[in-house]
C-alpha cells in the first residue's frame, strides 16, 4: 500500500530530525570551545582578506564552510590586527562589538547541516552492504552517538573530515560496479577531506590501493596487463582529482598564493621531510604539515582513569573511546565486525570500512596530544555502518537483540541531553563521572561559560567568585566577575571557588591546596566545579 512506502523515509526523517534538534540545542547553549574562535576568525580572514596566514596547520575548506554561515552577519574585523590566531579569535568575538552568540551559531549551522548529510551517507553505505533495515540500524547509531552530536554541533573540523572520508570509501565501494561514475566522485570526496584536515592523509594509500580493485574502465576484459593498466589509470585519476581539489581550495582563497613560511619552522629531514617535500600540494599545505610535526614533537599533559601524567601512552585513545561510547553501541560494533568477517559476501567490504578505520586509529594512537576522542571521531561514523550489517544475522530473535541494543543506545544518549561533550557510558558512571576519568575535549572544552554566568546570577547572587577557567571565552562578557585565586595568599580566598574540570584533573601546588581545603557544592554542565571556601 502507498502509505507503507512512507514509513521508511519517515523513520529516517525522524532520526535526523531528532539529531538536528539535539545539535541545534547544544549549539545555542554552549559558549565557544577552545578551538572554535580560531577557526571562526580564520574563516573571516580567508573570506575578507583572502589570506592564508592564520591557522595554516589546518587546510581552509572546513573554515570556508563555516564562512557560508558567517556571510549572514557583517562581522567587524581589523585587517591590521597583529595578534596570534588565538588572540585574533578573542578579538573577533569579544573586542570588536560583534555578537559572539550570533557569530558562533552562524558558524556552527553549516557544520550541523554537513553532519546531517553524512547521516545519509551512513544510511546509504549500510543499505548497499546489507539492505534497508541495516541502513536504519546504522543511521540510528550515528544519530544517537553522543560524540557525533557533540562535535557535529561545533564549528570544528573533526566531523567534516571524518564524514568526507566515509563518503570517499562509499564511492570506492560503489565504483566496483560503476567505476566511471564513482571513481571521480571518490577523488572529489578525498580531496575535500584532505582540504579540511591533514589527519586525512594516512587514508590516501588505502584509497589508492582500493581504487585498483575497481574493474577496468574502458572496453572489454582483455589480457591481464591491459586490465591492470586501466586499474592503475583509475587509481591515478582518483589521486589527481584529489590533489586538484586541494589546489582549487587554496587558489579560491588566494589566487596569487601569497604565502610566507613561518619563521623558525623546523624541517624534520630524513624520509619524513622528503615525503612532505614531494607532496604535489601547495607550499602552505606542506608547511602546515610541518607545523603539525612540530606539535607532535612536544610532550603534553594528559589525564586518564584518575591519573595525571606527562606524555602519551599508546592505549589512551582506545580506553577513552571505551569510556565515551554507549555500551549498546560497543556491543553492536563487535557484532557487526564479526558479521563482516564471517559472512563471505561481506569480507571484501572490510577493506572499505574496517581497514581504513584501523589504519586511521593506529596513526592517531601515535599522536602526542591526549585531548579527546575527537581525534578518532571517524570510529563511531565508520563503525555505525559496520554495525548495520548485524541485520544479516539469521539467528532466531537476533533482530530483537539488535533492537534492544539500539534502544539502549538511544536512551543513554537522550539521558545526557543537552550535555553531550562530557558524556561517558554507564559502566564508567555516566556523564556526571566523566571528569574522574578524562579531561579536556572529552569533558571540559570551555563550553559552559555562559551556563556558569546564568548559574551564578540565579543561585549565587552577590557572592565573591574566584575563577580558574580553561577556555577561549571571556568571563566578563557573561557577567562573571571572577578573581584569580592563584595570585593571592590562600587564606585570602573566601566565597565561591569555580574551577574547570580540566584544571581540577591536573591540579597541583596552590590550586590543589585550594581544592582540597574547599567543599564541592555544585557543578555546571558536568564540566565545571563550584566549591565553597
Amino acid at each position: 500500500m502507498p502509505w507503507k512506502r512512507l514509513i521508511y523515509p519517515l523513520i529516517v526523517v525522524a532520526m535526523l530530525g531528532g539529531m538536528a534538534f539535539a545539535m541545534v540545542t547544544t549549539a545555542l547553549q554552549q559558549s565557544p570551545t577552545i578551538d572554535e574562535p580560531v577557526y571562526v576568525a580564520t574563516a573571516e580572514v580567508l573570506t575578507q582578506q583572502h589570506s592564508l596566514r592564520y591557522n595554516p596547520e589546518h587546510p581552509p575548506l572546513g573554515k570556508l564552510v563555516m564562512a557560508v554561515g558567517l556571510a549572514f552577519d557583517d562581522a567587524k574585523l581589523d585587517p591590521a590586527y597583529p595578534g596570534t590566531q588565538t588572540a585574533l579569535g578573542r578579538h573577533l568575538l569579544y573586542e570588536t562589538g560583534n555578537n559572539p552568540f550570533r557569530l558562533m551559531l552562524l558558524a556552527r549551522v553549516p557544520i550541523i547541516v554537513l553532519t546531517l548529510l553524512f547521516g545519509l551517507v551512513v544510511l546509504g553505505f549500510a543499505r548497499d552492504l546489507a539492505g534497508r533495515w541495516a541502513g536504519l540500524v546504522a543511521l540510528a547509531l550515528y544519530a544517537f552517538s553522543p560524540d557525533v552530536i557533540a562535535h557535529g554541533s561545533l564549528a570544528t573540523l573533526d566531523v567534516p573530515a571524518a564524514g568526507l572520508l566515509l563518503t570517499t570509501f562509499w564511492m570506492l565501494w560503489r565504483s566496483r560496479l560503476r567505476p566511471r561514475l564513482y571513481l571521480p566522485l571518490a577523488g572529489l570526496a578525498l580531496g575535500a577531506a584532505l582540504a579540511t584536515r591533514m589527519s586525512a592523509l594516512p587514508a590516501v594509500p588505502v584509497v589508492l590501493v582500493l581504487a585498483l580493485l575497481s574493474p577496468f574502465l574502458i572496453g572489454k576484459p582483455g589480457a591481464w596487463w591491459r586490465n591492470l593498466g586501466w586499474r592503475i589509470v583509475g587509481a591515478l585519476g582518483v589521486g589527481v582529482i584529489a590533489v586538484a581539489v586541494v589546489w582549487v581550495v587554496y587558489l579560491a582563497v588566494d589566487p596569487r598564493m601569497r604565502w610566507t613560511t613561518p619563521a623558525n619552522l623546523p624541517h624534520p629531514g630524513g624520509l619524513k621531510g622528503l615525503a612532505v617535500d614531494l607532496l604535489p600540494l601547495p607550499k602552505a599545505y606542506r608547511d602546515g604539515i610541518l607545523i603539525q610535526f612540530k606539535f607532535e614533537a612536544r610532550s603534553f599533559n594528559g589525564f586518564l582513569l584518575g591519573r595525571a601524567y606527562r606524555g602519551s601512552p599508546w592505549y589512551y585513545l582506545p580506553v577513552a573511546l571505551l569510556i565515551k561510547t554507549p555500551l549498546g553501541m560497543l556491543a553492536l560494533w563487535v557484532a557487526g565486525t564479526i558479521t563482516m568477517l564471517v559472512k563471505p559476501a561481506l569480507r571484501i567490504a572490510t577493506l572499505y570500512l574496517l581497514l581504513p578505520a584501523s589504519v586511521l586509529m593506529l596513526v592517531a594512537m601515535t599522536g602526542s596530544r591526549d585531548y579527546g576522542t575527537r581525534y578518532v571521531i571517524f570510529m563511531p561514523i565508520f563503525l555505525a555502518v559496520v554495525a548495520g550489517t548485524v541485520m544479516l544475522i539469521r539467528l532466531r530473535f537476533a533482530w530483537a537483540g539488535v533492537a534492544a541494543l539500539t534502544a539502549f543506545v538511544a536512551v543513554s544518549s537522550m539521558l545526557t541531553f543537552p550535555y553531550y561533550l562530557p558524556y561517558s557510558n554507564e559502566a564508567f558512571g555516566g556523564t556526571s563521572k566523566t571528569h574522574l576519568n578524562l579531561h579536556d575535549a572529552n569533558v571540559d572544552w570551555g563550553q559552559d561559560l555562559a551556563r556558569l554566568g546564568i548559574r551564578l546570577r540565579d543561585k549565587y547572587p552577590n557572592e565573591t567568585v574566584w575563577l580558574v577557567y580553561k577556555g577561549s571565552g571571556v568571563p566578563g562578557y557573561y557577567g562573571i566577575q571572577g578573581k584569580n585565586p592563584l595570585g593571592v595568599p590562600i587564606d585570602d580566598v573566601h566565597g565561591l571557588l569555580v574551577v574547570s574540570d580540566s584544571r581540577v584533573a591536573l591540579a597541583k601546588g596552590r590550586l590543589k591546596q585550594l581544592i582540597d581545603s574547599s567543599t564541592e557544592i555544585d557543578n555546571v554542565g558536568y564540566s565545571m566545579r563550584i566549591y565553597r571556601r
